[in-house]
């Protein structure tokens, strides 16, 4: 059975006995010449689905399936929303799932430009409902480089937008939408070092797509999700045995 709301009807929702759920995040801009536009949102929701089928009573909601990307707009074909929309949406889907009686949410974000919206979103929920209880993964993209051995990757540790790693996922979880023949990136090869520069995405790639696409490979990809979908269904379900009390011995507020 699919633990997608999106393909369930209410009946099978409420047998379902969903407790808890997934939220992907992802956007709709180019990644390179090779990989489909909607990428992030397509790992981060496979992902997701993955993570439901290995984790009792999880609900996976509809993936926010365009994000900030107004920094890709120098590669066609981006769509994004402005910032305080994004968090505007993130909360509002937050907001009403809380209302269904769903008060614990893992945000799966696939994509840079949500990193911030979902955080400020997330926080303010958390204000505004201090029963709630999130568990986010912001950057999934760095956590498979600290997941995998140290010699997964042939270049930046499999790091860039359409990158090693980011291609290798899609042509395993995807590989009918990819195009792997006309994979072209460049490692950006002039920002500080220690500090962010904040870029546009024309600004550092001549292609749309940064690292190396052309060391991407189904094995890699296939390594990567395990590890992804692993890490984010072993933290949920730790998390269950304690109910999603993360408070600390000490602490001036009460678990409820």
């Amino acid at each position: 059975m699919s633990h997608e709301a999106m393909k369930m009807t209410a009946n099978q929702f409420q047998k379902g006995r969903y407790d808890k759920a997934i939220l992907a995040l992802g956007s709709c801009e180019a990644h390179g010449p090779h990989l489909a536009q909607g990428t992030d949102t397509l790992i981060s929701h496979m992902i997701s689905c993955k993570v439901a089928e290995q984790v009792d009573g999880l609900l996976v909601l509809p993936p926010v399936t365009v994000g900030c990307s107004e920094h890709y707009a120098a590669f066609p074909f981006t769509i994004s929303l402005q910032f305080e929309t994004m968090i505007t949406v993130i909360k509002d889907i937050l907001r009403t799932v809380y209302q269904n009686g769903i008060k614990k949410v893992f945000i799966m974000n696939g994509h840079d430009g949500n990193i911030s919206p979902a955080d400020i979103a997330s926080r303010q929920i958390k204000v505004e409902y201090p029963d709630y209880k999130i568990l986010y993964m912001p950057d999934w993209w760095i956590k498979a480089g600290q997941l995998l051995p140290p010699d997964t990757f042939a270049v930046w540790n499999g790091l860039g937008h359409a990158g090693e790693g980011e291609s290798s996922l899609a042509y395993y979880l995807y590989e009918q939408w990819c195009e792997p023949a006309l994979a072209d990136g460049i490692v950006p090869d002039h920002l500080p070092e220690h500090v962010l520069a904040q870029w546009n995405f024309g600004e550092i790639t001549h292609s749309g797509a940064t690292g190396d696409p052309t060391k991407a490979s189904k094995e890699k990809g296939e390594k990567m999700c395990k590890v992804l979908v692993d890490c984010a269904a072993n933290a949920i379900r730790e998390m269950d045995k304690t109910n999603w009390n993360y408070f600390s011995s000490k602490s001036a507020v009460k678990f409820k």
